[in-house]
């Protein structure tokens, strides 16, 4: 299977880091990064336009890719385990564990976690429960060839949010944040009114070229984030 653009962008990271390439450095094109990492033309132009909306280079028409002169600060996130975020608020905390099924994973997360058709993925969905009442239901899928000791953990005692934080170490990720109305089934896991606005994180995590884990995240309304610049 063709190397993911998140792979060739950390490569190239990594290299950048290393200044194999000096800031103001004319980069190779795309055509040749993708003779280098045997891909194809696109997932270059992906990992490289992702480094460009980090600022980390600049790519214009006819002048090429550069390594950017002044880079811009990368902002960094950290996995927060929701345990230590709830206890942190000064309330009880209990994982519920919803879902526990070891199963073919579903095109989409096939193509998120560069998984073969029909591989074998764990599925979990927890309830994260501050007080006795719902704070955030997750969904997730566990790649079982990057991580195959989960199907031993006590997920019961201890989410699988705070398992592969400690347990399976990541490289690099994906986070994506957004916004969505409570449906059906959000509303009565989350004790919302159907319809309520809802906080949503997504994440896909990897170590090198292995995708580990996919999830979603939705917390119940009220729910703040805070971070430091």
């Amino acid at each position: 299977m063709e190397r993911g653009y998140h792979a060739i962008r950390e490569a190239i990271r990594e290299r950048i880091s290393e200044r194999e390439w000096i800031p103001g450095a004319v980069m190779p094109g795309e055509a040749d990064f993708a003779i280098e990492y045997d891909c194809s033309r696109a997932t270059v132009n992906r990992a490289l336009q992702s480094l460009a909306e980090e600022g980390i280079i600049e790519r214009k028409r006819r002048a090429g890719t550069r390594v950017k002169e002044i880079p811009v600060r990368r902002a960094k996130f950290e996995i927060p385990i929701i345990r230590l975020e709830v206890e942190g608020k000064g309330l009880s905390y209990k994982p519920k564990l919803i879902t526990r099924q070891r199963t073919a994973a579903p095109a989409e997360i096939v193509e998120k976690l560069l998984l073969n058709n029909g591989t074998l993925a764990l599925h979990l969905e927890t309830i994260h429960l501050a007080d006795s009442r719902p704070y955030a239901f997750e969904d997730r899928w566990v790649n079982l060839e990057a991580a195959p000791e989960i199907l031993n953990a006590p997920l019961k005692a201890i989410s699988a949010n705070e398992w592969l934080v400690r347990h399976a170490p990541y490289s690099s990720g994906d986070v994506r944040f957004s916004a969505a109305h409570a449906d059906a089934r959000d509303a009565k896991l989350l004790a919302a009114p159907e319809g309520a606005a809802l906080f949503c994180i997504e994440r896909t995590t990897w170590l090198g070229d292995e995708y580990i884990t996919h999830a979603r995240l939705k917390y119940a309304p009220g729910y703040e984030m805070r971070a430091k610049l």
